[in-house]
């Protein structure tokens, strides 16, 4: 199994894709805004629904802190309700993007993020798949499959 397979593999496959476009166009060196602007087109124009800039609540033991506009960081993307996009420009990969990635999809209960750094010469060395296999989601996924009748007791 690849990095990329799992939960929402196709819908990550596709963020992926567009992100290759927007860079293959771009090319590298502009700043993050250019490149999350030019994802968001080209995401939508491929009939997705993307949220940008979304505020990312933040949950402690069950309580939401810092509710409206008082939120202390944004989600870059969120692509479907499902994928947490978190875009970069830079010319490294550090471990904190996929940190920060990960707590995103933690706050929001969500499975699978990308990290997407337009930095690099090639987009293919920009991409880090991130997963939080605490979500609901992730759970229903991989539960076992429930007994069938013909094994249940019967009264």
């Amino acid at each position: 199994m690849s990095e990329f397979d799992g939960i929402y593999s196709d819908l990550t496959r596709q963020v992926i894709n567009a992100a290759i476009e927007v860079h293959t166009e771009l090319g590298c060196g502009l700043k993050e805004e250019a490149y999350e602007a030019a994802l968001v087109w080209e995401l939508s124009q491929r009939g997705h629904k993307v949220q940008r800039q979304m505020p990312c609540p933040v949950i402690y033991k069950g309580k939401v802190f810092c509710k409206d506009d008082d939120h202390p960081k944004r989600i870059d993307m969120l692509v479907d309700d499902k994928i947490v996009v978190e875009l970069k420009a830079v010319c490294t990969m550090h471990p904190v993007f996929a940190a920060q990635c990960r707590t995103y999809l933690r706050m929001l209960d969500l499975p699978a993020g990308l990290v997407l750094n337009f930095g690099f010469p090639s987009m293919k060395e920009g991409i880090e798949h991130v997963s939080n296999t605490r979500a609901t989601a992730y759970k229903l996924q991989n539960s076992e499959t429930p007994r069938s009748e013909s094994n249940t007791k019967k009264e």
